[in-house]
């Protein structure tokens, strides 16, 4: 799609002060320069089994900017006021899009969970954040009623679908509904959005702990979407399919259209690749954001078939380390100036650092492949960041943190207005993970890895994740990198069985779908290869325990970062089993 004419500003359009404070107002921006420019295209046939998407709802960003701003006024005209907490649980499309503007337009404070979690820590989530309200599809309003006891504040509810046996106004009857006035954009709001006003909870996946709510303020986002805009040259006009639907709203903050793929966000590694592939080709996409379980399918079912995408100049690919052969295959299958992007960070700070596929490939994989760990890249412009010494306790002023030179192994800590605050859950994680600086506040990643002489940051895993056996402390990523170098090894996790300082430590490997061992005697094989890898190379020579697991289990968000808590109770065990059978002998 070519880039649309900029179009002289109408008197209303968004001042800066309002752009800098509510990122809605980026979305009235675009709708005043491209009001007759697609926003999104979502597709009207989602079944479960392939097939192209024969028709698409669109709206232009005008439409899309008209719908929310009525929206807001609804949920104005409900009772919604600045700062209630609205919990917003509707699938992927142009109604999640809209009502998330609508939220923003109207000042509460939007909760975005992931539903693929698990019912326990949902509902503890939900119940945690003390909803006023709820946003959500039937299946939602339902469980919310009958758990209307653990959710007393909740009394602002929107049902996104058919209302069933409870009260409160549909999304098309609110559509459907004349307000006296509707809802001011923040350009012409009286009381202004400050960038230092909550905005959002978002909960982290919890890969090393229970999931804890991230209170995002509203400059946060600002800055987020100026910041990947800018560091990638992401131009208006350009076309998006976003494999996880927060990246939808940024797009619209940036004059970027959005093609909705028909996948389960939740589970990006099971997304039938021609999903992807289809929509590429048919809307001549021009970025993709996905996590690398989801480019890992496209990539082989690319390579499979021979398949090319020459609109594809800008792949974006986050939550966990990018293979290697992830890059190669989706190098070869994008435009060939294109390239592969992974920004890294967290859900508390993002983004924090970028590096892109042919610099992994021409520099820095080699050393990856024999223990460097996996260089991420450099900082964002606005991004400060150190290592500091690995401490498991909190760390709740400057003055105890001790930095430590480049090259050496410690815990990354960033500032930056990308990097929030506080967590508003699980509060007492805020003084593991928040250090104070004055007016400053430092975010500790949890991720322990060092700097090189280039300001490059090289992960080499979590803190929590790390060995501490006798002979002294092992980081997974770079020994897992040793054992993911034999062909038939998918991935690895390193594991500490025992208590710290004296853990065992081990090896679980998942293989290949096509290389999986048929027998009990060609997993004894395989095994007793990767004994012998692991104690061919120094920093994995002390790992005598090599096992193997069907599938590792992984996060829901990303289907990437593998639970090495619950690996770690697996193979204690296995092992403990394994032992009993030997001195039964």
């Amino acid at each position: 799609m070519p880039r649309p004419p900029l179009m002289s500003q109408p008197p209303d359009i968004p001042s800066q002060q309002a752009i800098e404070g509510n990122v809605a107002a980026r979305l009235t921006l675009s709708a005043h320069r491209w009001p007759d420019t697609m926003a999104i295209a979502e597709p009207l046939d989602r079944g479960r089994r392939w097939r192209p998407a024969r028709s698409y709802r669109q709206l232009t960003f005008a439409e899309l900017d008209r719908d929310s701003s009525h929206l807001a006024a609804g949920l104005r005209a409900m009772g919604v006021r600045p700062g209630m907490r609205m919990v917003l649980m509707v699938r992927p499309g142009i109604n999640f899009i809209s009502l998330v503007f609508a939220l923003f337009k109207a000042r509460a404070v939007t909760v975005l969970i992931d539903p693929g979690m698990g019912r326990s820590h949902l509902l503890r989530c939900l119940e945690e954040v003390e909803p006023e309200g709820f946003i959500g599809i039937p299946l939602v309003q339902a469980v919310r009623t009958l758990l209307a006891r653990r959710f007393p504040q909740a009394r602002c509810n929107l049902t996104v679908g058919r209302r069933w046996f409870w009260g409160g106004p549909t999304l098309r009857q609110l559509r459907a509904r004349r307000f006296p006035a509707e809802s001011p954009s923040p350009a012409e709001s009286q009381s202004p959005t400050d960038p230092g006003d909550p905005a959002a909870i978002i909960f982290t996946t919890g890969s090393t702990g229970p999931p804890k709510g991230v209170l995002y303020e509203h400059g946060n986002f600002v800055q987020q979407a100026a910041e990947i805009q800018q560091f990638y040259g992401i131009q208006p006009g350009e076309i998006d399919l976003p494999g996880f639907p927060l990246f939808a709203l940024f797009n619209c903050a940036m004059g970027v259209s959005t093609v909705i793929p028909v996948m389960d966000p939740t589970r990006p590694a099971q997304v039938d690749p021609r999903n992807i592939v289809e929509p590429i080709e048919r809307w001549q996409i021009t970025q993709a954001f996905g996590s690398p379980a989801l480019w890992n399918t496209v990539g082989r079912y690319c390579e499979q078939h021979a398949i090319q995408m020459p609109t594809l100049r800008r792949v974006l690919s986050a939550g966990a380390p990018v293979p290697v052969h992830v890059l190669q295959r989706m190098r070869a299958a994008i435009h060939p100036e294109g390239d592969i992007h992974t920004p890294y960070g967290a859900t508390e700070a993002l983004p924090v650092a970028s590096i892109s596929g042919r610099q992994v490939l021409d520099e820095t994989a080699a050393r990856s492949a024999h223990g460097a760990g996996t260089c991420v890249g450099g900082r964002f412009p606005q991004i400060r960041w150190q290592v500091i010494a690995i401490d498991d306790g909190p760390l709740e002023r400057i003055d105890q943190v001790r930095p430590l030179p480049a090259g050496q192994v410690g815990e990354l800590m960033v500032s930056g207005p990308v990097v929030t605050r506080q967590y508003v859950t699980r509060t007492e994680a805020n003084a593991l993970h928040k250090v104070r600086d004055g007016d400053t506040v430092w975010h500790r990643l949890g991720d322990v890895g060092y700097l090189d002489d280039q300001d490059r940051f090289w992960f080499c895993g979590r803190k929590a994740h790390r060995v501490q056996a006798s002979h002294g402390t092992m980081f997974t990523i770079p020994c897992e990198a040793i054992l993911n170098g034999h062909g038939s090894v998918y991935r690895s996790a390193l594991v500490g069985v025992g208590p710290p300082g004296s853990q065992r430590p081990v090896a679980v490997v998942e293989t290949w779908p096509e290389r999986t061992p048929a027998t009990q005697g060609e997993r004894e094989r395989l095994l007793a290869e990767l004994r012998e890898l692991a104690r061919s190379q120094p920093l994995t020579e002390t790992v005598a325990d090599v096992l193997w697991h069907p599938a590792l289990p992984v996060d829901i968000r990303h289907n990437a970062k593998i639970f090495r808590e619950k690996l770690a109770v697996w193979a204690a065990g296995q092992l403990e089993s394994a032992d009993r059978h030997a001195g039964s002998w």
